[in-house]
């Protein structure tokens, strides 16, 4: 049975969670539990001289759970020799040997790296044609009917709540078929596929009637992006809307969460309506706070009425009256309000998020991508430049697979043109052009780019980084290309983070030994590539903490163009003025690869300079519905202590 890391998450709380609720502090923990949970039900099964009928999905949620298995097999004797799978689906049409193929997702992760029998392993079919699918569907099912059913079903989720690829208004007896992909989930899977028009728009999926038939089912999610849908899965109505809403009704199903994904719950979110809590500063913050917004009343104008008409009572018998607590969020709220990020030399700090001393501070700004740290505080990046600090930036990917072909065939030619203009011979260069043509010519969309082309493209976002320093003021010499390794594989799948990627990061911080460092925490990044990069700050700096510059050093996290800090968690937020946004544009725009639609938009088609300006507006007004000044713009920090 699986059981929580977080003493919280034991059980779950019938008056808001309909369905068996187990969240871990991470997606790892979570996946090994997981794990656990399958070898002994393999084990059991082969003492029983039995058939184990697992079925699997496929996408980034069960990447951490095949991993664990694989290593099971490899160091604790696993043996998959009793195990038969049943795959949820495929994106038709579809060969098996494309890099979109799940068959060959399934092979490379799991399939290749244990010992299962091929022929016990069973994926849709994505080469038939149309008039073969149903015949072919019926098949699958009886295959799984004739075997007793699958013992343990694995799922994901996607954003509106599809399990396998039954989308919403699939309905609960539906068979096994062939399904229209949502925009939604187009979408989300486009920038697997290099763009919307390059997605599949049909599928091949398992029904949800068979995954309701299948003894045991544990839906896994991970990251603070499928949050809402989440909340609405575990404590919404059962409804043909959100599909996994329906496991609230299978008699042993568990959905299986990191932090990031429960936050939302009810019991996480907002633990006073669940049970007694003991009301620390961080909890009154986030429920007074809270309220306001939820009521839309300025802090100093809630009473002791709105307090306990919203489940809220416990805290005046605790903190109260009203008035008095409603002054302390107050205080503390203004008080994260700061023009000098970098502190302010000569004045009394009592208050302030950042220390003024020393005056004059080394500042080192993390950008996993090489425009991050623009778009997502360029406000603050040109303030403490302007404001006499040390500013260094360290871009830790090239994000080569961001730019269009177009894009590496325009300046690649330029090259060409260039040395042709004045004279130089160089016959390498033109070789290298005329192989990078014949390739992105003939190019597919599932090949990955030459490595001719991964440099131009990389080359490229190199330029534009440092033409924003320059832009900033920001001198060569403070301008640090990491280019971890994990990133440069040429497909969004990338490499586990190693410890070279490490010793990179721990190397710059060594070196530049900062009074501050900005980084990167916005886990809801759609590629995974901000989650490695702040793992790989994270561990450096638990590494370099014994060395007495560390002592002196704070981190802040910022956030990214996807999702901004709630304002109980924000701890530093810069005003901008209207002036100070318009230059933070003219920062963004230096990119121009990223601009005019880019390769990897995300659900959000807006550019990132308008992202970027409407999430610091959003966070300004916020403050200012909270009963505080008014300012043009936002942007906001927290603080990570270690």
């Amino acid at each position: 049975m699986l059981k929580s890391t977080i003493d919280s998450s034991t059980g779950f709380e019938k008056r808001f969670e309909k369905i068996e609720t187990v969240i871990f502090t991470d997606s790892l923990s979570a996946s090994k539990s997981v794990a656990k949970e399958i070898s002994d039900l393999i084990r059991v099964k082969q003492s029983q001289k039995q058939p184990c009928i697992i079925g699997l999905a496929t996408g980034s949620s069960p990447k951490s759970l095949y991993a664990e298995l694989v290593r099971m097999h490899r160091e604790e004797g696993l043996s998959f020799k009793n195990v038969v799978t049943f795959n949820l689906d495929e994106y038709y049409p579809m060969e098996p040997d494309s890099i979109h193929s799940y068959v060959r997702f399934m092979k490379e992760l799991l399939f290749d790296k244990v010992d299962i029998l091929p022929e016990n392993c069973h994926i849709p079919d994505g080469t038939l044609s149309k008039e073969e699918i149903a015949g072919y569907c019926t098949e699958y099912e009886l295959k799984i009917e004739a075997l007793g059913g699958i013992d343990l079903q694995i799922l994901g989720i996607g954003g509106n709540g599809h399990i396998g690829f039954n989308e919403s208004g699939s309905l609960q007896n539906s068979k096994t078929r062939l399904v229209a992909l949502d925009h939604i989930t187009r979408v989300a899977a486009s920038n697997e596929f290099l763009g919307l028009s390059n997605t599949p728009r049909t599928a091949i999926t398992l029904g949800v009637k068979k995954i309701m038939e299948a003894k045991r089912v544990i839906l896994l999610a991970w990251g603070e992006s499928k949050s809402n849908i989440i909340k609405e899965s575990v404590e919404g109505p059962v409804t043909n809307l959100v599909p996994a809403s329906y496991l609230q009704e299978h008699k042993n199903a568990a959905f299986v969460l990191d932090q990031g994904a429960a936050h939302k719950l009810t019991r996480i979110n907002t633990p006073w309506l669940v049970e007694k809590i003991e009301w620390t500063e961080a909890l009154t913050r986030k429920a007074v706070l809270g309220l306001a917004q939820k009521i839309k009343k300025p802090i100093l104008k809630l009473t002791d009425s709105d307090y306990i008409e919203n489940g809220m009572s416990d805290l005046l018998a605790d903190k109260g009256p009203a008035y008095d607590i409603n002054i302390q969020i107050f205080n503390k709220l203004q008080h994260t309000i700061t023009g000098w990020p970098g502190g302010k030399p000569g004045a009394d700090d009592t208050n302030r998020p950042e220390r003024k001393t020393p005056a004059k501070k080394r500042v080192l700004i993390f950008s996993p991508h090489p425009d991050d740290d623009i778009i997502s505080m360029g406000g603050t990046f040109i303030r403490l430049h302007q404001q006499g600090h040390e500013v260094h930036v360290a871009y830790q990917t090239s994000g080569n697979i961001a730019v269009a072909d177009s894009e590496a065939l325009r300046f690649a030619n330029f090259v060409c043109d260039y040395n042709e203009m004045f004279g130089i011979e160089n016959g390498e260069a033109k070789k290298i052009f005329e192989k990078a043509v014949r390739f992105l010519q003939n190019k597919k969309n599932s090949d990955i780019d030459i490595p001719e082309v991964r440099h131009i493209k990389g080359l490229i976002r190199k330029g534009e980084a440092r033409s924003t320093c320059y832009f900033v003021g920001i001198p060569d010499s403070r301008i640090h290309f990491l280019e971890m390794p994990f990133y440069e594989t040429g497909r969004i799948e990338k490499k586990p983070l190693s410890k070279e990627d490490i010793e990179i990061v721990t190397d710059i911080i060594d070196k530049v030994k900062p009074h501050q460092i900005y980084a990167a925490g916005d886990l809801a990044d759609p590629h995974g590539t901000h989650k490695v990069c702040l793992d790989a700050i994270f561990e450096s700096v638990k590494s370099l903490k014994p060395k007495e510059y560390m002592k002196d050093c704070w981190l802040w996290l910022y956030r990214g163009a996807w999702k901004e800090w709630s304002i109980e968690e924000i701890e530093m937020a810069v005003p901008l003025s209207p002036d100070q946004i318009l230059e933070k544009r003219y920062g963004i725009f230096k990119h121009q690869s990223q601009k005019d639609g880019v390769v990897f938009q995300g659900t959000d088609m807006r550019e990132f300079w308008q992202r970027a300006e409407e999430r610091n507006r959003e966070t300004a007004e916020t403050y200012h519905k909270m009963g505080l000044a008014t300012y043009a713009a936002m942007e906001a920090f927290v603080r990570w202590e270690f």
